[in-house]
């Protein structure tokens, strides 16, 4: 006995509802963006920053040893924190990422670049992933990203000894404190909001210099 067929109206309404249901499973799923960054004459010599479609993220460095060249620079410790970022900032990431198919290309220029370090960006979500390792890249929007995530690691790092000072060298702060504003200044600490934090903590701590509250201050303003 033959089976009545279903309606057309009806079948093309099932097909709505499964694309649909497709799309929220899918939206529903973390994208990642990573990059992982080595460079053994820097400290620290390795690190790890992961950002996810849903804003948070990941910072892992590695512990560096003393600097043969700058006898000045302590050991270095292992610095292990989760990060909260704006969505204008997700956004542009994952945009790159996507506009750049996932980072599933050959990224390093054919230039001769002195060696700034390997970057590896990768790249995956629901609609795709990727990878691609560069000292210099040929494309400038994936070298701009990259500058920008470095430029995030650096300001994680600064947020990680400024804590360290809190607790045990409170004067040192002024230092490193003029030195965050010089490379915020010069775009070599990008994106304050991941150390707001610890910003907030210093600057309505009353046994923390002024001028070293001041800075913490402006640095909240421009984060926000």
């Amino acid at each position: 006995m033959r089976q009545p067929m279903m309606p057309a109206n009806l079948l093309a309404a099932c097909f709505a509802l499964s694309l649909a249901s497709l799309a929220f499973a899918q939206s529903s799923q973390t994208a990642t963006v990573q990059i992982e960054f080595t460079n053994v004459n820097l400290l620290p010599p390795h690190w790890v920053l992961k950002i996810q479609s849903d804003g948070t993220g990941q910072y892992d460095s590695d512990p560096g040893q003393l600097a043969a060249n700058d006898p000045s620079q302590s050991q270095t410790k292992a610095v292990h924190r989760p990060v909260q970022f704006k969505p204008e900032f997700v956004e542009r990431v994952l945009a790159t990422a996507r506009q750049r198919r996932f980072f599933d290309i050959p990224c390093e220029s054919r230039l001769k670049v002195a060696f700034q370090g390997l970057k590896r960006l990768s790249y995956e979500g629901p609609d795709g992933k990727g990878a691609c390792e560069y000292n210099y890249a040929k494309d400038k929007e994936i070298q701009a990203l990259g500058d920008s995530l470095i430029a995030v690691a650096g300001t994680l790092q600064f947020g990680a000894r400024l804590e360290m000072l809190m607790q045990h060298d409170r004067l040192g702060m002024d230092k490193e404190m003029e030195d965050l504003v010089s490379a915020v200044h010069d775009g070599n600490a990008q994106e304050l909001e991941v150390i707001g934090e610890t910003l907030e903590r210093i600057a309505n701590d009353e046994q923390i210099l002024d001028r070293v509250r001041r800075k913490a201050r402006l640095l909240l303003a421009q984060a926000r």
